[in-house]
């Protein structure tokens, strides 16, 4: 069966789709619609040379003194979450008005939109997008950010070479026997039976913020390059940003994703698996230079060099 999508999708940044204006059939799960055939579904963007996600190849990576911290706003909030959906292609959580990130090397504040995960056939059968040095990940969650400057317009956005900012958050499996961890993620996925098939959706009531959900990870060390939307069109107008630290989840609601929803408006419909792009050809990357860009590094040496200055003027 075809997918046929009118309109926005942002996915991969996605995918859910976030990226896409016309008319566009795609899929995941038919050999005559899935992510081989998009060069020649979409070509205008899918058989670019910017194409997203790629392997990121860790020694490759090269040093950038820009890439500091980052500043998010709303990740705190318990109503920045406000609707749940199965898009037939992916699970995506819209996101309030006040969300947004700047810093981190951005050349200006984005809002955030909305995120969505992609995923294999449960904690067994990897399905991030990106990969590290070849390695795959059970899952991977997208953060969606428009530049603020576009002011809502994600067709601006699109056809802006750095209209996009995406935040790439792989999940891996938690150690151990735990289930039903983070309890942010239990609350999370708890609206999964809620939004069986395609086109469902409901309301987040749970009191859950982006930090308890993107909790453990280090966001100061992370891989950045330009790419894309990992969906239909393609639109090569995404910053990518891929975090080094996993999530940890505990395998049951990895599993969950895999086992509950379907691509279609009926039970009947195949349970969606494996929603995630295959690997491009190789990008420029660059991350936290190992000489002292991060968070810590500068204000800590001009802190010891205040030190000594007042010490010699003691003397």
């Amino acid at each position: 069966m075809k997918w046929f999508i009118v309109a926005l999708v942002v996915c991969a940044t996605a995918p859910m789709v976030f990226g896409a204006t016309g008319n566009v059939e795609w899929c995941y799960h038919l050999p005559e619609c899935n992510y081989t055939k998009w060069p020649e579904i979409a070509p205008q963007h899918c058989s670019g040379n910017r194409q997203s996600p790629i392997n990121i190849v860790s020694a490759n990576a090269t040093g950038d003194s820009s890439l500091w911290v980052f500043t998010f706003y709303g990740f705190d909030s318990t109503a920045a979450m406000t609707k749940i959906e199965n898009t037939g292609k992916t699970v995506k959580v819209t996101l309030a008005g006040g969300v947004g990130v700047e810093g981190g090397g951005l050349s200006e504040r984005y809002d955030s939109l909305q995120f969505h995960l992609h995923w294999g056939n449960g904690s067994s059968v990897p399905g991030s997008e990106h990969t590290v040095d070849g390695k795959r990940y059970p899952m991977e969650l997208h953060i969606v950010n428009l530049k603020s400057s576009h002011h809502g317009n994600t067709t601006a956005g699109i056809a802006d070479s750095t209209g996009l900012a995406a935040l790439g958050f792989f999940i891996d499996v938690m150690s151990g026997n735990a289930t039903g961890q983070p309890e942010a993620w239990r609350k999370l996925t708890s609206y999964l039976h809620n939004i069986t098939l395609k086109g469902q959706s409901v309301a987040i009531s749970s009191a859950i913020t982006l930090n308890q959900l993107l909790s453990g990870v280090d966001r100061t060390k992370y891989y950045r390059y330009l790419g894309s939307l990992t969906t239909p069109t393609c639109n090569e107008a995404v910053v990518w940003t891929v975090f080094k630290e996993p999530l940890k989840v505990s395998k049951d609601l990895i599993d969950l994703f895999s086992t509950t929803v379907h691509v279609d408006t009926t039970a009947s419909s195949p349970l969606m698996i494996d929603v995630y792009r295959g690997i491009q050809p190789d990008l420029a990357v660059r991350t936290q230079s190992t000489t002292g860009s991060g968070s810590t590094f500068k204000p800590s040496y001009t802190l010891g060099i205040v030190t000594l200055i007042l010490a010699l003027g003691r003397n």
